[in-house]
């Protein structure tokens, strides 16, 4: 459903390439979590399979179709991008921008149908946004514009979603449940659903793949127990200050030297 064919992501700058040579494929239903450190290059990963920033080099494949060479309509209607910078004119309401999902569906006046109401009715029900549906989006605080933004992903009924740090501003179970919520919909609806999070246990836990991006260029697929058993984890993410524990499959913090001194 979704093909990376040669792929290279970057700048045409000095800084050049980021990531290349890439080659991995994505089915219907997939919940892959993309995970790296800062600066490894995922949101501009992500933003080159959206069709938001032109790849250097290779293609990215969407139902056999190169996602660059869409109209604006077609990608409109298959994609649904959800960014940590994302925002709306002020003067809208919740449930405006929501409805804005059906934009790329609606004609040209755009009057929204029975099967637009109903995508929106179902995308605000399942994300618990109605209670706050005739505020300013504006008024809401970042948790709460997140969920709005979720929701409206959702009702845009795409066959690709591209969620680049979206529980940034979730408090712990909120991060559960919208995780868990979008890995469900992928499998009822048959969607690819990409996602980047700095939440690295609760990405372990619930993604079916992981990309990692290891910061000097490599690249690692596989499931999380795949890449905690290869070490792939620990290389990408091991510091001073913590480590992966490929046995108990979980970030642990390592004891300080200070520490260890007062212990003993």
């Amino acid at each position: 459903m979704l093909a990376l064919q040669s792929l290279a992501v970057g700048y045409r700058n000095p800084r050049g390439a980021v990531l290349s040579g890439i080659d991995l494929s994505a089915a219907p239903g997939d919940f892959i979590c993309i995970l790296g450190r800062n600066a490894a290059g995922k949101s501009t990963l992500m933003r080159t399979i959206a069709g938001l920033q032109t790849s250097l080099d290779g293609i990215v494949l969407l139902e056999g179709e190169d996602i660059a060479s869409m109209r604006p309509a077609t990608r409109a209607r298959r994609i649904a991008v959800v960014l940590t910078e994302r925002q709306f004119n002020p003067g809208l309401r919740v449930d405006d921008v929501i409805a804005l999902a059906r934009q790329p569906f609606t004609g040209w006046q755009g009057g929204l149908a029975h099967d637009d109401r109903a995508a929106i009715a179902d995308a605000v029900a399942v994300t618990g946004v109605e209670p706050f549906l005739r505020r300013y989006f504006s008024d809401l605080s970042d948790g709460e514009r997140q969920r709005v933004m979720i929701a409206r992903a959702l009702a845009q009924t795409p066959r690709l979603m591209v969620l680049d740090e979206i529980t940034a501003f979730l408090d712990l179970p909120s991060r559960v449940e919208i995780m868990a919520l979008l890995r469900a919909r992928a499998r009822q609806k048959g969607q690819v659903v990409l996602l980047s999070s700095h939440d690295l246990d609760l990405s372990l836990q619930l993604s079916d793949s992981v990309w990692l991006l290891d910061g000097a260029g490599g690249f690692s697929v596989g499931t999380p127990d795949a890449l905690s058993r290869s070490g792939a984890l620990g290389r990408a993410f091991d510091t001073d200050a913590i480590r992966f524990s490929p046995s108990q499959g979980r970030f642990e913090i390592r004891t300080s030297p200070v520490k260890a001194e007062r212990d003993e």
